[in-house]
């Protein structure tokens, strides 16, 4: 039962993983910033750099969800 902690930790980073990686490209794939630059191929550009800050704020909620997440199962393991 000691690795029972462990493992069921790395089982739900691997989850978290797979569904942050979908939410993120749901979340990315929605932003467009049509209408607000005039020349076409800036659009892009500034569209890319939206998508980039928003994706990095993304992983950086779920690094610190994933670190909660294991401090929470280790503190309550070392209390045992």
């Amino acid at each position: 039962m000691k690795n029972y902690t462990i493992f069921s930790f790395i089982f739900i980073m691997w989850i978290l993983i797979i569904i942050g990686g979908g939410l993120l490209i749901v979340f990315t794939s929605i932003i467009s910033i049509d209408g607000y630059v005039t020349i076409g191929h800036l659009e892009l550009y500034y569209g890319s750099i939206v998508k980039a800050v928003v994706a990095i704020i993304l992983v950086i909620v779920w690094i610190y969800v994933l670190t909660k997440i294991k401090n929470w199962m280790f503190h309550k393991k070392i209390k045992n």
